[in-house]
């Protein structure tokens, strides 16, 4: 891993991108601490060209973004338009709805639409890929949502965005499910895993928690990922600092 392949998830600064102004203040903040990238999410309206001035400007990459789930399964297309604009190669789906969840139908029904929509993408030259939270490690009739997920569904049509502090939270071993989507992992989100004095899991900078980075990152890097993407839905202190300590602690430790 090369630190220009390391980017900021912007959900985890939502609250600092409610205006264009917010937008531009915060990506100059993220390009001062070091990071070259961004995954596009939790941001207020703004126009996809004057987005890509800001980034342009503070010299960050649109490595990816995250779009609306409805969007995504009922209007491709529209994806589709605005990753073009972006000069974006990568999107997910955020988060599957209730309707999702239920039972083995409904998970084979959200496979089958994001089988579609991806082949959409793929048809224009981009990738759809999946983001785990910890819902999809339910199990019905014995086997996991996640693995119905992707065993239902064309490699081409859709790709992994593994995030590891979910699935840990489920259950699951983030160096196996690296190991499992070789070839189908273009990005992964590094998120730590803690417990807090609560005896509650706690979201945690990278190198601050409990998981094994080394075993991680090296796993992810054999099975071809191209983007590192930092999130932390929640921070103890300010986001970014936060995002910082996350920076300084994989330059200082994880990267070549």
């Amino acid at each position: 891993m090369k630190i220009s392949q390391v980017g900021v998830q912007l959900y985890t600064l939502r609250d600092f991108l409610k205006t264009p102004d917010d937008i531009a203040a915060s990506l100059k903040k993220v390009r001062a601490i070091g990071y070259e990238a961004v995954q596009l999410s939790g941001m207020g309206p703004i126009d996809e060209a004057e987005l890509v001035k800001m980034l342009d400007g503070e010299g960050l990459v649109c490595a990816a973004t995250h779009e609306g789930a409805d969007n995504i399964l009922n209007t491709p297309e529209k994806v589709v338009d605005r990753l073009q604009k972006l000069n974006c190669k990568y999107t997910a789906y955020p988060c599957p709805s209730e309707n999702y969840y239920q039972n083995k139908e409904s998970a084979m029904e959200l496979a089958k639409g994001l089988d579609a929509a991806g082949a959409v993408l793929r048809k224009a030259g981009q990738v759809l890929t999946y983001h785990n939270h910890s819902i999809e490690f339910l199990r019905f009739d014995g086997e996991l949502m996640l693995d119905m997920i992707y065993d239902n569904t064309d490699a081409q049509n859709l790709q992994g965005e593994p995030d590891t502090y979910w699935i840990q939270h489920g259950g699951g071993n983030p160096v196996a499910w690296c190991e499992k989507l070789a070839g189908r992992l273009p990005l992964l989100h590094m998120k730590d895993y803690k417990i807090n004095s609560e005896r509650q899991p706690a979201f945690a900078e990278i190198g601050y928690g409990n998981l094994d980075w080394k075993a991680i990152i090296a796993a992810a890097e054999k099975s071809g990922c191209e983007w590192y993407l930092i999130e932390q839905d929640r921070c103890d202190g300010n986001p970014f600092d936060s995002l910082k300590m996350s920076f300084d602690y994989i330059k200082g430790n994880l990267v070549d």
